[in-house]
C-alpha cells in the first residue's frame, strides 16, 4: 500500500492535536487525536463543509448531552438512548458522516455528568482535533482532485486499452483478463469519486467562471467515454463468444476496436497539449464507425446465434461516438491546468 499525502497528513494533525491538548493542560489529549483522524477529508471543499457540520452537531449532541447527563446522570442505558437520538438528530439534518465523531463528543460530555466545565472542556478537544485536521489539510500537500483525476485518466485508459485490444483476440490468459477487467471496474469507481470532488470544489469554492465550466464538461465527457469503453468490454463478455461468428467477423471487430483505441489516444493525448491537432482527424474515424455498424448489421441474420453481435457493434458504435464527442469539445476547451509529472 503507498504511503500517500492523506495518510502523512493524517499523523500531522493527530501529532498536532495532541501538541494543542498538552499545551492546553487538556487531561485526556487522545479525544483531539481522535477527532482530527475523522475529520481528515479528501479535498478543501470538503474539509470546509465537515467542519461545518461537526460544528453544528458537535454543539447539539454537547448540548443534549449536558442536559441529560444533568437531569439522569451517567447510567449506562441513558448514555444509549442518548446516542440514538442523536444519531437521529444527524440523519434528520442530512449530516450523516457526522455521526461517529459526534457520538464521541456525547459520550465523553456525559461522563460529566452535569458538570458543565468537564463537559466544555470535553467539547473543546473535538474542535482541536478538527481543526488540526482543516488547518493541516490546507497547508501540506493540499487536494487537487484534478491533477489526480487526469493522472488516474491515463491509467484507465492504459489498462482498457490493452483489454480491448486482447478481448477479441482472445490472447491474454483467463485469469490474467479477469484480473485486469476487475482493476478496471475499481479503478473506474474511484474516477466517478475524484470527479465529483473536482466538481465540489468548482462550483462550491471558486467562482464558476465560464472556462472553470468548461472543464467540468470536457472531464465528465472523458470520464463517460472512458465508461463507453468500458461498456464495450461488457458487451464483448456476454455476448460476443456466445455468438456466431467466422474469422472475417472476428478480424473485422479486431480491427475497428483497435481503430477506436488509436482515436482514442489521439484525443487524450491533444487534451494533454501533446499532439497538433491538425496532424489527426477525428472525422474518418467517425466515418467508418458509421459504416462498421451498417456493415455488422446487414450482415448478421438475426437468429440466436447472431443477433448478439449487434449488441456488441452498438457498443462499439457509441464508444466511436463519445471518442468524436470528447474531440469535438477538446478543440473548443481552454484547459490550462494540466498533468504534472
Amino acid at each position: 500500500m503507498a504511503l500517500g499525502p492523506r495518510v502523512l497528513k493524517t499523523g500531522i494533525a493527530v501529532a498536532m492535536a495532541l501538541y494543542i491538548s498538552m499545551f492546553l493542560g487538556f487531561q485526556t489529549p487522545v479525544i483531539a487525536a481522535v477527532a482530527a483522524i475523522f475529520a481528515m477529508q479528501p479535498s478543501i471543499y470538503r474539509s470546509w463543509r465537515y467542519f461545518l457540520d461537526q460544528l453544528q452537531t458537535n454543539t447539539l449532541g454537547a448540548a443534549i448531552a449536558l442536559l441529560v447527563g444533568m437531569a439522569f446522570a451517567n447510567d449506562p442505558l441513558i448514555i444509549g438512548l442518548t446516542c440514538i437520538i442523536v444519531i437521529m438528530i444527524c440523519l434528520k439534518m442530512k449530516m450523516e458522516e457526522t455521526i461517529g465523531l459526534t457520538l464521541v463528543t456525547v459520550i465523553a460530555v456525559m461522563e460529566a455528568s452535569g458538570q458543565w466545565d468537564f463537559a466544555l472542556s470535553r467539547f473543546l478537544h473535538t474542535l482541536v482535533g478538527i481543526g488540526s485536521a482543516f488547518v493541516i489539510n490546507i497547508l501540506f500537500f493540499p487536494p487537487k482532485p484534478n491533477v489526480q483525476f487526469l493522472k488516474q485518466i491515463d491509467s484507465v485508459f492504459n489498462r482498457m486499452s490493452l483489454l480491448l485490444r486482447t478481448a477479441i483476440s482472445d490472447e491474454m490468459k483467463e485469469s490474467s483478463f479477469r484480473s485486469e477487467y476487475q482493476a478496471l471496474e475499481t479503478e473506474m469507481l474511484s474516477l466517478h469519486d475524484k470527479f465529483k470532488l473536482f466538481e465540489e470544489e468548482i462550483k462550491k469554492i471558486k467562482r464558476a467562471k465560464y472556462r472553470r465550466s468548461r472543464q467540468i464538461v470536457v472531464y465528465k465527457q472523458m470520464l463517460n467515454t472512458l465508461q463507453k469503453g468500458l461498456e464495450v468490454l461488457e458487451a464483448i463478455d456476454n455476448h460476443y463468444f456466445q455468438s456466431t461468428r467466422t474469422p472475417e467477423i472476428n478480424e473485422a471487430f479486431d480491427r475497428h476496436l483497435e481503430l477506436l483505441e488509436k482515436a482514442h489516444e489521439l484525443v487524450l493525448l491533444k487534451l494533454d497539449d501533446k499532439m497538433k491537432p491538425e496532424l489527426e482527424s477525428i472525422e474518418q474515424m467517425e466515418i467508418k464507425n458509421e459504416k462498421f455498424l451498417q456493415t455488422v448489421m446487414q450482415e448478421i441474420h438475426f437468429d440466436d446465434g447472431s443477433r448478439r453481435l449487434s449488441i456488441v457493434a452498438a457498443a462499439c458504435y457509441e464508444y466511436g461516438y463519445q471518442i468524436a464527442r470528447l474531440d469535438r469539445l477538446a478543440g473548443h476547451a481552454d484547459i490550462e491546468e494540466k498533468v504534472t509529472s
